[in-house]
């Protein structure tokens, strides 16, 4: 069956001859099993989706990428799990986590939600574009893929993208380019706010509560001692 999805690859005689034969490496198969076994009897179905991230995951090892789901992958999971081929399919194109074409090594998904397009994102583009991006496409050298995404749950640090398994917040062009240059190089930046804050605290770090930040402190016998003062 062809796949009709805009960014996606159809089931055509290349994609079968290059990925006709998937199949677990050793590791990923025992990973595979224990993902499995976390369901009750008659719910493996329930897998599904962690399968297809292994899959992807699998895919991206190989390729040197952030991975993605050529259709014997998903036909290898759904005959893994006894489910028809469709209802894998349903799942693969369904979640946007789940990739249908090739990407780059570096795969960066920038929100355009409205919370970080009024902080900035459009400034994030910006510097994207600048290092030869485009959105949905690729980099001719394979290193970066541009997608523009729908809210990643990071809103109080906005503007902020998404890339492989770890989000970048706080962003400006200058901050935007330099995580750029940095992957660019092999290197891996530091994720989280790319400004001087823990999470989501105020800039400069928390203003209440400071001890929280260094471990989880009880802070119940001082407030016991107040409450007597």
């Amino acid at each position: 069956m062809a796949d009709i999805l805009p960014n996606s690859i159809p089931d055509i005689a290349e994609i079968r001859a290059r990925w006709g034969a998937f199949a677990w490496t050793s590791e990923n198969a025992e990973q595979a099993k224990t993902i499995v076994g976390r369901y009750p009897p008659g719910r493996q179905h329930s897998a599904i989706i962690p399968l297809l991230d292994l899959a992807q995951r699998q895919v991206g090892a190989e390729t040197r990428t952030q991975g993605w789901l050529p259709i014997p992958a998903i036909e290898y999971v759904a005959a893994a799990l006894s489910m028809p081929y469709m209802r894998a399919y349903e799942v693969a194109t369904f979640y946007t986590m789940f990739n249908l074409a090739p990407v780059g090594r570096y795969h960066v998904q920038v929100c355009g939600t409205t919370p970080c397009m009024l902080r900035g994102s459009d400034d994030v583009f910006a510097a994207c574009v600048a290092k030869g991006m485009k959105k949905g496409q690729t980099t001719p050298d394979g290193l970066f893929t541009l997608s523009e995404v729908e809210c990643l749950g990071a809103c109080a640090n906005a503007p902020m993208a998404q890339i492989n398994d770890d989000n970048y917040e706080d962003l400006t062009f200058e901050t935007t380019t330099a995580l750029l240059d940095v992957l660019a190089r092999g290197e891996t930046p530091k994720p989280g706010p790319q400004l001087d804050r823990q999470t989501s605290s105020p800039e400069g770090g928390p203003t209440t509560l400071v001890e929280m930040a260094k471990e989880n402190h009880d802070y119940r016998p001082q407030w016991a001692l107040e409450a007597k003062a």
